[in-house]
C-alpha cells in the first residue's frame, strides 16, 4: 500500500484505497466490478492500479470520446458487453427559442437535486439540444424530479439510439513546454507565458481549478493527466511528462482546449 500511495498525492489516497478495494473485490469474488463515473485523473489512477493486478478493465461513458466514464474491472475469463455499464442517456426538452442553456446551468441543477457526481457522466450541448448520461438506477428519479434548470421548466426523455448522441467537438492543441517544476503556479506561468508572481495571484484568487476543484495553493504539485481550468484563459491538460533536460528542467506536452 505505501509503495503505491507514494506515487500519488496525499489527498488522492482515499480514492486510491477505494480503487484498491474494487480490485480486491474482483480478485476475491472472481466477478466484474463497475465503478461510478470517473474523471480523467481518477481513470488514470484506476488504470495504473489495475495494470499491476493481473485483472483487465474497460471504460465506457456512452458518448463518443466521453470525458467522464465508468470503469469495468473484470477477470480474464469475462467478456464485457455494452449493457454491463448501466448507463442511460437523456435528452432535455425545453423552450429553446426563448433561452439557451449552458453546461454550468445543467450541472448546477443536477447537483442541486443532491445527486452524487459519480452518478452522472458527460453533459453535451449542441445548439439548442442538451443531453446527459446517468447511471441506470437514476432513470426514474430523473424523469420524476429533473423538472427545471434555473428558471426554465424542462422535461427529460431517454434516448434509445446511439445515432442521436451528440459528438464531442473538443479540440486540444498540443504544445511542448519546459518548466522548472510541476508546482501549480509554475505551470500556470508557463502555459500563460506570464510571470510566476502573476500566476500565483491567479491561484490565490481562486481563479484556477485542478481536476474540477479550486486549488489556491501555488505550491500544489501537478501530475500527468491533470486537467487545469484557468478563469478567463481556458482549459489545459498535462498530456505527458517527456523527461528532464540537461539543466534539470521538465519537458512537458500540454494541451489547450481550442
Amino acid at each position: 500500500m505505501e509503495t503505491i500511495l507514494q506515487h500519488f498525492r496525499k489527498d488522492e489516497q482515499p480514492f486510491i484505497e477505494s480503487a484498491i478495494g474494487w480490485i480486491r473485490e474482483v480478485e476475491d469474488t472472481y466477478s466484474p466490478k463497475l465503478t461510478g463515473f470517473l474523471d480523467p485523473r481518477q481513470q488514470f489512477i484506476v488504470e495504473s492500479l489495475v495494470r499491476g493486478s493481473g485483472l483487465l478493465f474497460e471504460m465506457n461513458g456512452e458518448f463518443p470520446e466521453a470525458e467522464r466514464v465508468r470503469v469495468l474491472i473484470y477477470p480474464d475469463y469475462y467478456v464485457p458487453e455494452s449493457s454491463d455499464y448501466n448507463i442511460s442517456v437523456f435528452k432535455v426538452k425545453y423552450a429553446s427559442k426563448f433561452l439557451q442553456l449552458g453546461h454550468k446551468d445543467v450541472l448546477g441543477s443536477m447537483m442541486s437535486l443532491g445527486i452524487d457526481r459519480t452518478k452522472f457522466g458527460d453533459i453535451r450541448i449542441a445548439e439548442d439540444e442538451v443531453q446527459f448520461a446517468v447511471a441506470d438506477e437514476l432513470k426514474d428519479y430523473m424523469i420524476a424530479n429533473f423538472t427545471s434548470i434555473g428558471k426554465a421548466k424542462v422535461t427529460v426523455d431517454e434516448l434509445t439510439s446511439s445515432d442521436e448522441l451528440i459528438a464531442s467537438h473538443d479540440t486540444w492543441e498540443e504544445s511542448f513546454y519546459v518548466s522548472s517544476s510541476m508546482r501549480l503556479d509554475t505551470i500556470v506561468s508557463v502555459v500563460l507565458n506570464i510571470p510566476r508572481q502573476k500566476a500565483a495571484a491567479l491561484v490565490h484568487g481562486d481563479k484556477v481549478k485542478l481536476n474540477w476543484v479550486v486549488r489556491n495553493q501555488p505550491a500544489f504539485e501537478l501530475f500527468e493527466f491533470d486537467m487545469l481550468s484557468i478563469r478567463g484563459f481556458g482549459r489545459f491538460k498535462i498530456i505527458a511528462i517527456e523527461g528532464i533536460t540537461r539543466k534539470e528542467n521538465i519537458r512537458l506536452i500540454i494541451g489547450k482546449l481550442v
